[in-house]
């Protein structure tokens, strides 16, 4: 099981903008600290933990974050409609579009997926694979 996913950011400011723009909405909850930003999903009275976390923190090396090359990290809205919302709210809040909300050719008829890239260029999908939503033809 992932426990958590780490992303470097040489701006926390704008991490935060961007990232508090949608991570809330899919019930992560924000604590920040001198590390960096930390986005946990609430857990129960009497529960573990929902895995996985996301933090947004500086480098440790102290050189520049940089983005991996092929690496994403993927967020699952409840709706297509949410995919979309999100994908907008993320882009008006300092993100780059990387393939707007829809159907890819090469995914299942239900997966619906918006990509975006936050301020540092760390790749993000937004998506919802909702069987009782309407899929894609064909």
């Amino acid at each position: 099981m992932i426990a958590y996913v780490t992303v470097g950011a040489d701006d926390l400011v704008c991490a935060k903008r961007f990232y508090s723009a949608f991570l809330p909405t899919l019930d992560y909850d924000l604590k920040e600290g001198p590390e960096g930003l930390s986005f946990t999903l609430p857990v129960p009275a009497g529960q573990t933990a929902v895995l996985p976390d996301f933090y947004v923190k500086p480098t440790f090396d102290g050189r520049p974050a940089s983005a991996g090359n092929g690496a994403m990290i993927a967020f699952e809205a409840r709706s297509q409609q949410q995919v979309r919302d999100l994908h907008s709210a993320a882009l008006a809040a300092g993100g780059f579009d990387e393939g707007q909300p829809g159907f890819r050719d090469s995914y299942g008829a239900h997966f619906y997926v918006g990509y975006l890239r936050d301020p540092q260029g760390n790749k993000i999908a937004l998506f919802s694979n909702d069987p009782e939503e309407p899929g894609r033809e064909g």
